[in-house]
């Protein structure tokens, strides 16, 4: 981002996670808890990124895998005669869909718990930081009237 930029930036998706990254724009006057929030969403980004990453690696692995086995089992290639990458029908994808989710069900449901556990941390320091601006303007303003 340029350096007079006052917004968070969002990237391109990323090859390996999907998720687009942020680059957090850090105030000049950034109070202790604004750098609580900002770090605390920078970490769950981090996280999100990780695990994502991390999944969609599996999940491209596994299913080259099965695909794999599976034209093996039909005594086929992975590449056609015109060179054209062998597929399977929408049944057979389903069913290796079927096994990699219930495969994964305990980690995504790890994922969710975290998940759930980042964003109610940065929303309460959200509702802090919004309670300190609004008492700092409240206290701004009142000044202004008495004088």
């Amino acid at each position: 981002p340029p350096a007079h930029s006052r917004s968070d930036w969002i990237g391109p998706p990323d090859r390996h996670s999907n998720l687009r990254p942020i680059i957090f724009y850090v105030p000049p006057d950034e109070s202790a808890l604004e750098r609580r929030l900002r770090e605390a969403r920078q970490e769950a980004q981090a996280s999100n990124q990780r695990f994502w990453a991390r999944h969609n690696r599996a999940f491209r692995q596994e299913k080259e895998e099965f695909i794999y086995s599976r034209l093996k089992a039909k005594g086929l290639e992975m590449r056609n005669e015109s060179g054209q990458k062998a597929t399977l029908n929408a049944e057979e994808m389903a069913d290796f869909y079927k096994d990699f989710l219930s495969k994964n069900f305990k980690k995504h449901l790890q994922y969710n718990r975290d998940w759930y556990k980042h964003n109610f941390r940065i929303t309460f320091l959200m509702a802090q930081v919004a309670l300190v601006r609004a008492l700092r303007w409240l206290r701004r303003r009142k000044k202004n009237v008495e004088q």
